[in-house]
């Protein structure tokens, strides 16, 4: 009997062993991927932005080969709490909510520090590229690992990954922890700048580029349009002629760089220099390069997304788009290369524009509530301050003065939202943790729960009325609510593997990165919660 179990112990040894192949065997390197993936994001892009313009954009240009040869998810939405740069950006990459990034602005109150805390701040770390502050930043506030990440991972380092932005959340984010390199663009010297979490000394091809000037080259040229001023029929104006003299601004104001189109054009010319002298696509790892176009944000929050700047802003867009695929089709191969481009949200209206169309709306005074909200606190309890911040849609309270006076959070709470509910604009307030109790549609409530993170959210979430905007008193407008016309975003994919199609179900923000995870064979990022978008390869 003892022989018997002996034998059949060596035959399941034997058994074992040639059914298990050798890890030696494993060839990751013969994994089929693109050699380049390119995520684009164009920061404030509302959906309608696709169609609105369509006949006016190029043939050869970038949105129309987009949508005629990629695959467009036409009901992509943000699926949280507020809809601004930051959480925008880190969801698009991490596939998951300020829930789980901990992204809950772009810049919030932070309980556990007691001070404000912006999204990509990181006193840790120094300026690369010049004398100011402008890059005391890094990705450590991100809590979850982004595509770049895993893709790093899942090739041992050997692949490259970059991102590039005008605003450095843009750059930052999206690049994620590993990168090789985030660049973004110093207001003050007018260069392209990173910081000692990525590296000590700037490379001579970032230095080549900021030595010539080409920020005053850019003001040289001032703003013109890029169409006789008589097509811009899909804009409202009540100007005569367009043209901005922006010599005024050489050698000093680089911020205004922002707001005109060529801040896209410099965005452009940075990435493809990137790409040649970093050598991207050119093994057999892929490559990642994040690039998000900042300038469509800062020209509608100035100008509105129905003004003729935003109009001309985006048909120059769409050429430099279609020149920037005409340059990967040559660069790294036609097909070679998997590329993405969506929005980190949308934008309202300007309020003005929408009451002379009859349409209701406003702006709702957040300083003025602060204010008076601190002003009432104060009186009634004996405690000044006791508002540290009315920010994100979200009223942040003193939790720690509170508990030392002794006071009881939710009735101080239901003070705060007794005056609230009275404030122009504001349809609702309530306390996060009463959100159970509140009468509002289910996927309002889903936003909400997804946009908070306790230490880096307020204790109170305010909702406004539909066309009611935060601020901006003066003119300009904003975003950051759940509308749709904050929320609708465009999302395309093109390239590599991609057929073109449409997809009419709605999707979330959230599942852009696990469906080019799926595409990679590759694991999706540490905090994701979206869901990979089969219809793509179904």
């Amino acid at each position: 009997m003892r022989k018997c179990f002996l034998h059949i112990a060596i035959l399941l040894l034997i058994l074992s062993a040639h059914s298990q192949p050798a890890a030696i065997t494993i060839d990751p390197s013969k994994t089929e991927r693109p050699k380049l993936i390119i995520g684009l994001v164009v920061d404030q892009m509302r959906w309608d932005y696709l169609y609105r313009y369509y006949d006016r954009y190029a043939e050869n240009g970038g949105f129309k080969r987009l949508l005629n040869n990629g695959f467009s998810c036409e009901n992509a939405f943000v699926n949280y709490l507020p809809s601004v740069t930051a959480c925008g950006h880190a969801a698009i990459f991490t596939g998951s909510v300020p829930a789980v990034n901990g992204i809950t602005g772009n810049d919030w109150w932070d309980y556990k520090i007691n001070d404000f805390l912006y999204c990509s701040a990181d006193d840790s770390v120094n300026t690369v590229g010049s004398n100011t502050a402008s890059g005391k930043m890094s990705p450590r506030n991100l809590l979850v690992t982004t595509i770049g990440d895993e893709l790093k991972i899942a090739t041992n380092s050997r692949s490259q990954v970059f991102g590039i932005a005008l605003k450095d959340r843009g750059a930052i984010l999206p690049a994620g922890h590993s990168a090789d390199a985030a660049y973004w663009y110093d207001d003050k010297t007018g260069d392209w700048i990173s910081s000692t979490y990525y590296m000590n000394v700037l490379p001579a091809w970032v230095t080549a580029i900021n030595n010539r000037k080409m920020v005053d080259s850019c003001y040289r040229q001032g703003w013109k349009l890029l169409y006789p001023f008589e097509t811009y029929t899909q804009s409202y104006t009540n100007k005569v002629s367009f043209g901005y003299d922006l010599t005024g601004n050489i050698g000093r104001n680089y911020g205004f760089l922002r707001v005109i189109p060529q801040g896209n054009s410099l965005t452009i010319s940075m990435a493809e220099s990137l790409i040649e002298n970093e050598h991207l696509g050119t093994d057999e790892d892929a490559d990642l390069l994040t690039i998000s176009f900042s300038t469509p944000d800062y020209a509608a929050h100035t100008f509105g997304p129905n003004s003729m700047e935003a109009e001309d802003i985006f048909l120059r867009l769409d050429k430099e788009l279609g020149q920037f695929l005409d340059y990967l089709d040559k660069r790294i191969g036609k097909d070679q290369y998997l590329l993405f481009l969506t929005a980190d949200h949308g934008g309202a209206h300007v309020p003005s524009f929408l009451k002379m169309n009859h349409i209701p709306a406003g702006n709702v005074a957040v300083e003025t509530i602060y204010n008076e909200l601190n002003s009432l606190l104060g009186e009634k309890y004996k405690v000044q301050n006791l508002c540290m911040t009315v920010a994100n849609y979200q009223v942040y309270l003193d939790r720690d003065s509170i508990a030392k006076h002794q006071l009881n959070l939710d009735l101080v709470g239901k003070f705060c939202i007794d005056y609230l509910l009275k404030q122009p604009g504001i349809e609702n307030a309530f306390l996060q943790k009463d959100i159970d109790k509140i009468t509002i549609p289910s996927k309002l409530k889903e936003m909400v729960r997804a946009g908070y993170y306790e230490s880096r959210s307020g204790d109170i979430q305010l909702i406004f009325q539909p066309q009611w905007i935060e601020g901006w008193m003066g003119g300009g407008t904003t975003h950051g609510v759940f509308n749709p016309y904050d929320t609708h975003i465009p999302l395309l994919f093109y390239g590599w593997n991609i057929k073109p199609g449409k997809l009419y179900k709605e999707v979330n923000i959230t599942d852009i990165v696990p469906t080019v995870s799926s595409l990679l064979n590759i694991q999706m990022p540490s905090g994701n919660t979206g869901k990979a978008i089969s219809a793509l390869w179904e």
